[in-house]
């Protein structure tokens, strides 16, 4: 081998050495380096051709809406939960602050889970529980949450949206810019009810 081939090959392994600990630093510190394109990066829709184009685009425009419902209902879960851990301590869920057919209902979503055999996806009740019944929790809990929020019945309207609103997202259906524009409006209403 040449001193060139050498010097070449060397540089090739020192590329790969950085592009390797780039990519260990963006796991450990959950961060984007941008090191490496979008494009660079395996697609899991690549995996199945048989999609067509038109729903692929479809789906890349969803996901957005998707990632927003999803930061917001696990907000609302974590404000929950830490407004009654507060209150009632760690046992809060059997606390009897949670409405019996919401601990029922959530107790036979996570026994046909486990029934199924796949991977439980949380051992935290509340993760279990539907968007409706994270309302129902609030405003059975007014005397926790009316710190919190300026208006009972406000909660109730914008959780019916948002919860309206839900539904093509979770079910896999194209939102209208009407309603796009709708859930980024009741997602601030969300956040305006806040005192």
């Amino acid at each position: 081998m040449t001193k060139v081939e050498d010097r070449l090959r060397a540089f090739g392994m020192s590329g790969f050495m950085i592009t390797d600990e780039l990519s260990n630093i963006e796991r450990r510190f959950d961060v984007e380096l941008g090191h490496i394109t979008r494009s660079a990066i395996q697609d899991p829709v690549e995996y199945y051709p048989q999609f067509e184009q038109s729903v692929r685009s479809e789906a890349a425009d969803m996901a957005r809406h998707y990632e927003l419902f999803y930061c917001l209902e696990k907000s609302i879960r974590k404000l929950i939960s830490e407004a009654l851990c507060e209150s009632e301590g760690a046992e809060w869920w059997a606390s009897g602050r949670v409405p019996e057919k919401i601990t029922s209902d959530v107790e036979e979503r996570i026994r046909r889970e486990l029934d199924s055999g796949v991977t439980q996806r949380s051992d935290v009740s509340i993760d279990y529980t539907t968007f409706g019944e994270l309302a129902v929790i609030i405003t059975n809990n007014w005397d926790l949450f009316g710190t919190i929020f300026q208006s009972k019945r406000a909660v109730e309207s914008v959780m019916s949206r948002l919860n309206v609103l839900r539904g093509p997202i979770a079910h896999c259906c194209p939102v209208s810019e009407d309603e796009i524009a709708r859930l980024r409006l009741t997602v601030r209403d969300w956040f305006r009810m806040m005192g």
